[in-house]
């Protein structure tokens, strides 16, 4: 039963929006409730605005009627941060989906663009792709849907080693003041006009007054910038003792970049990047994890240009792939990625129906689509399958233009050397596309796997880690009492950047929060950070800094409360 006040927000975001944007059935929202992996939780409706200026009008509502506000664009996160979590919020609780609002503006001939909330990264690809640039992120997440905001939001790591993790300093937002008020927040280096109608209707259609900069703070005239230009600089001091990229890093934490919905936010405005006039992608293989931790070390302090991307398979996480990740790679490549966020959102409520049903067994559409990839032929290059049948560890490495040549060189050279025992063979671009595939499907044939044999292996934890830059060891080596409650531990990542997804499939009985925390502790003795790019969430502690960033953005704990583990009760400042 609803409370008269929570009647009374429904009620009036209806005559917002319309009663068929507002969805208060939890039957009908659920797939809205729940997280991509994991978490799900209650809400009072989710809403789904066509224009920002309904978007603000709701925000309003909400805020007045002292609700909880969760933002939500695609909902492919995988540590439940754009989901409620639980029961136990102190006050109403309203997610807000982005995706209806999906504008995206070019500028200067489109080596900008602002893209509105529910702008996805295969969009602004297939935007940009005309006038041969690209976006910030390559690898991945644009196959599932996800948003462009989202991934500021979470300071997204991505595989592209030369433009480092999704920021920017330039956006257009709304918070919730000490005084519990809402404020519109133009940080774009754009002229829009004074009120919120004409700044989100100017916006909206790009009706842009002036287009400028702005300075980073009253007192430093530099430029904010609109994309992370220290990475590679970062990334070549091969030597520092701290990781180059994780999700915490005080650095990377301004305003909407990183801000993991404590705020929210209405436009983002961020560099795009020329395409490369030509490409050339290397497969590396080895036994010797010394091997790979001097080829790292290697390719980003002794070349003229560091690689685009270097991608990481341990030989378990490449046979797990290549056998419960096989639909999934048959699916992209012949229906591309336009299809995907509709096949991933039809098969969550497809799935969420099946749940109800007890009499049928659990993860059946998983099951059903893990006996259909068993008719499917072999996927992967045959050259591929034979270096899964000499060496332990894999690295795909793609460069460009001037540096293909060069690298081919020092690979050559670098594998002449006695102590650098491995190969490595120069892929057609056939063998690119789907060496590059057979690494995207590895981060879903964990989940596929545990999901189709849940009846005799215990839970996933899925970890994701940034090494410092100068650890040489960055093979996982664990103690026997962790060791042993592991049916399988699965290794892959951003290899140049040092940042690790490790997933572990736990052996039937093992308790997953206990086993959590003894590699969190190994961690922190390591010195890592983590998480590396899927943000706190709601499965992890945020660090200090972290929690004084999100208290800065939302002193009344209005947006996203619980995350990162605080609180989920109101918090009163100067507020009436």
């Amino acid at each position: 039963m609803h409370s008269e006040g929570s009647r009374q927000l429904l009620q009036q975001l209806e005559q917002l929006l319309g009663a068929d944007r507002v969805v208060s059935d939890p039957k009908r929202n659920e797939h809205y409730r729940k997280g991509f992996r994991s978490g799900e939780g209650d809400a009072l409706a989710v809403i789904f605005p066509q224009h920002l200026l309904h978007m603000w009008r709701a925000l309003q509502a909400c805020v007045d009627a002292g609700a909880i506000v969760i933002l939500q664009a695609a909902n492919t996160g995988l540590t439940e941060g754009s989901t409620p979590s639980g029961s136990d919020y102190d006050r109403p609780l309203v997610i807000i989906n982005t995706l209806q609002m999906e504008t995206i503006h070019l500028l200067d001939g489109g080596k900008q663009v602002v893209a509105l909330p529910g702008a996805t990264l295969h969009r602004l690809e297939k935007l940009l792709s005309p006038i041969r640039r690209a976006p910030h992120s390559e690898i991945g997440s644009s196959c599932l849907g996800a948003s462009i905001v989202g991934g500021i939001a979470n300071n997204s790591g991505g595989a592209l080693c030369q433009r480092g993790p999704a920021y920017t300093e330039l956006a257009l937002f709304a918070r919730v003041d000490e005084h519990g008020k809402l404020q519109l927040i133009n940080h774009l280096g754009i002229e829009l006009g004074e009120t919120p109608e004409e700044i989100l209707t100017n916006l909206e259609h790009g009706s842009f007054i002036r287009v400028g900069q702005l300075p980073y703070s009253d007192n430093d005239l530099r430029p904010r910038t609109a994309s992370d230009r220290d990475y590679v600089a970062r990334l070549r001091d091969v030597d520092a003792d701290t990781p180059a990229r994780f999700n915490a890093d005080p650095r990377r934490l301004f305003e909407t970049s990183g801000c993991a919905g404590k705020v929210a936010v209405f436009a983002v405005r961020l560099d795009t990047f020329p395409v490369p006039e030509r490409t050339q992608t290397f497969y590396i293989g080895s036994n010797d994890a010394q091997v790979f931790s001097r080829l790292r070390r290697g390719l980003l302090s002794e070349l003229p240009q560091i690689p685009m991307l270097g991608e990481y398979l341990h030989k378990d996480m490449f046979d797990l792939a290549a056998e419960y990740g096989r639909d999934s790679f048959y699916t992209i490549e012949k229906l591309g990625t336009r299809r995907m966020p509709k096949f991933f959102a039809l098969k969550g409520r497809v799935d969420a129906w099946l749940a109800k049903r007890s009499f049928l067994p659990r993860y059946l559409s998983d099951r059903l689509l893990q006996q259909f990839s068993k008719l499917l032929p072999q996927h992967l290059p045959q050259r591929m399958l034979n270096y899964r049948k000499k060496f332990d560890h894999h690295l795909i490495v793609k460069m460009a233009d001037d540096a293909i040549e060069p690298t081919r060189n020092w690979l050559t050279a670098f594998f002449s050397e006695a102590e650098n025992s491995g190969e490595f063979f120069a892929c057609t671009p056939a063998e690119a596309t789907k060496a590059m595939l057979h690494r995207f499907v590895s981060a879903g044939a964990a989940m596929r796997y545990q999901a189709v044999h849940n009846k005799e292996v215990g839970e996933l934890l899925p970890l994701d880690i940034a090494l410092r830059r100068n650890d040489r060891d960055w093979q996982e080596q664990l103690p026997a009492e962790i060791a042993d409650q592991l049916e399988y531990r699965l290794y892959y990542g951003h290899f140049l950047c040092n940042v690790f997804h490790q997933d572990y499939i736990l052996k039937k009985g093992a308790d997953v929060k206990q086993v959590k925390k003894a590699m969190l502790e190994l961690l922190d003795r390591r010195g890592a950070c983590y998480p590396a790019e899927h943000n706190v969430g709601h499965l992890y502690q945020a660090p200090e800094a972290q929690l004084k960033f999100f208290e800065q953005l939302d002193p009344t704990n209005s947006f996203n409360p619980g995350i990162g583990k605080t609180e989920k009760t109101r918090r009163c400042c100067t507020c009436g």
